[in-house]
């Protein structure tokens, strides 16, 4: 089967001052039950793509908030205060993306749920992965993208 969305992606904050285009697949969804992304969301949990650093690009006024997790930095639009993306450092080649911006967000169901024991007793996802945690190791992590990588040439 074919890729379920196609190339560029495009989408934006609740107001439309920022505006999104990502022209690469994506490396990895996720669905994340820590508590920081509850309060981020004021949901269960948040809906996670993560691109290549280098294919992702974002017009509009940002702002950083959010400063709960060290190391991290969550991106907001300076307008309406829509969480944008998440940074885990300039030197590392992914971001992580809200879904929900996407107008193609559908096309994006979570492969992996992050932080379980964080999880609301109620959540559920149709994730295909768990971690108690986040994955530990560079090998973790590649694990779970390819793991992705092979899944999303099924759907």
């Amino acid at each position: 089967m074919g890729m379920p969305y196609s190339l560029p992606l495009i989408g934006s904050c609740m107001c439309g001052a920022v505006q999104i285009d990502v022209t690469a697949p994506p490396l990895l969804t996720l669905a994340c039950h820590c508590r920081d992304c509850q309060k981020l969301t004021a949901s269960a949990f948040s809906m996670t793509t993560m691109f290549p650093r280098a294919a992702f690009s974002c017009s509009g006024e940002l702002i950083i908030g959010a400063l709960g997790t060290p190391g991290r930095r969550h991106y907001f639009c300076k307008s309406c205060l829509n969480f944008i993306y998440s940074d885990i450092g300039e030197d590392n080649p992914r971001i992580n993306l809200r879904t929900s911006l996407l107008d193609q967000a559908a096309a994006f169901a979570p492969y992996v749920e992050l932080m379980t024991d964080q999880k609301l007793p109620w959540a559920t996802t149709t994730a295909l992965r768990s971690f108690s945690g986040f994955p530990q190791t560079a090998d973790e992590l590649q694990d779970l993208l390819d793991g992705y990588a092979e899944w999303i040439t099924t759907q």
